[in-house]
């Protein structure tokens, strides 16, 4: 047997999202056949003890306290960012100029200058990079995206989409990082992005847009429990009207205090032959409408995830059984290794992101001032 080229990972933030990342990468070696032997080589977090305990929970060989360590490290071939994104910024500029590749959370920065200046970077430098919207990569959405192209529903005409979840909608969550306006906006910022590469992904560039936002609520406590308070100057709701480059129109919403929900990445795409709906909340289904069944028939039909959904079938052998969160992190992290190893770019990659940034911004533009925007006035 041919030994592989091995390929060391430097990770930056060990949270919920490094969490994430650690185990896309350890479960994308087991399931796939991978261009390269994965080393987790680095852990860096904010403080040397910190990063010492996860590196040993997750199954990094070393780890540090600084991740600057990581930039002329010879055993690191990767950095990948999951920290804040106010930090994303210099850390992959750092690490461009380092000579590595570079996967990075979502929002890819704060700005979309900040997110450009990141893309044309590593396209300067002949350098991978990869941007962490997993929910491009559930099977569902691959075979909506196919059913579209392939013109299974005919002309596309709207599209409605939905990212909710309710982690901030109790008023005595504390004030923190996300809320911070140097970030680039709150959930429209945050998870809102997501949607919008949704939108995108299936429906195809986004020409204009009118926004409006609101913050219900306007203060939380400085800290757990305190009775002092700071004010909220970023959004808890979005919602955005757009008009796509192919002719279609849509809306969304991005939510961070819809009570009850936990994760609701919703879609429905409505053409001139069928429509395709589709929840997060059950995301081993896609339900497909098509006109041309028989009158008395028709109906939305439900879809279950199986083998024939590539790569469903590098997890499991049965339809129906499903894959889960962490699985579409290992499907992504396969996707950026064929890439680094000079094969098919499926991305979405730093130019993506910025792409989604920059509507972001626009929405946020519309918004305050009240009107339509043009993409093209950017």
């Amino acid at each position: 047997m041919t030994s592989k080229q091995k390929i060391g990972v430097g990770l930056i933030g060990s949270g919920f999202m490094g969490k994430t990342h650690a185990l896309g990468f350890a479960t994308a070696s087991r399931v796939f056949d991978l261009p390269y032997d994965v080393d987790l080589a680095v852990l860096a977090d904010v403080t040397a003890p910190a990063a010492a305990r996860a590196a040993q929970a997750l199954g990094f060989r070393r780890s540090t306290g600084d991740w600057r360590d990581l930039l002329d490290d010879p055993e690191i071939q990767i950095i990948d960012i999951t920290t804040p994104n106010t930090l994303h910024r210099e850390m992959a500029l750092a690490a461009i100029a380092a000579g590595k590749h570079v996967y990075c959370e979502k929002p890819l920065a704060p700005t979309s200058a900040d997110a450009w200046e990141m893309t044309k970077a590593a396209e300067a430098a002949g350098l991978m990079t990869q941007v962490g919207f997993n929910y491009l990569k559930n099977p569902m959405l691959g075979l909506a995206k196919r059913l579209i192209a392939d013109g299974e529903i005919g002309e596309i005409r709207t599209f409605r989409g939905i990212h909710a979840e309710d982690f901030m909608a109790d008023a005595r969550v504390p004030w923190a990082w996300r809320l911070d306006p140097s970030g680039g906006g709150g959930a429209l910022a945050d998870i809102g992005s997501h949607i919008l590469a949704t939108a995108r992904y299936l429906v195809g560039p986004v020409i204009e847009l009118m926004a409006d936002i609101a913050t219900p609520i306007a203060a939380r406590p400085v800290s757990q429990g305190a009775t002092e308070t700071r004010a909220v100057e970023v959004d808890d709701v979005a919602r955005l009207f757009l008009r796509f480059e192919n002719g279609a129109t849509g809306s969304l919403e991005a939510n961070w205090i819809a009570t009850g929900r936990k994760m609701q990445h919703d879609f429905e795409v409505y053409g001139s032959k069928g429509a395709i709906v589709f929840t997060q909340e059950r995301f081993n289904e896609l339900g497909v409408y098509f006109t041309d069944d028989k009158t008395g028939l028709r109906g939305f039909r439900t879809i279950f995830a199986g083998p024939e959904h590539e790569p469903y079938g590098a997890f499991c052998v049965a339809s129906g059984h499903q894959i889960g969160f962490n699985d579409l992190k290992a499907i992504e992290v396969r996707d950026f290794l064929v890439a680094v190893a000079g094969g098919e770019k499926l991305g979405p990659d730093f130019a993506e992101g910025a792409e989604i940034q920059s509507l972001v911004e626009l929405a946020y533009r519309s918004a305050r001032e009240k009107r339509w925007v043009s993409t093209k006035s950017t």
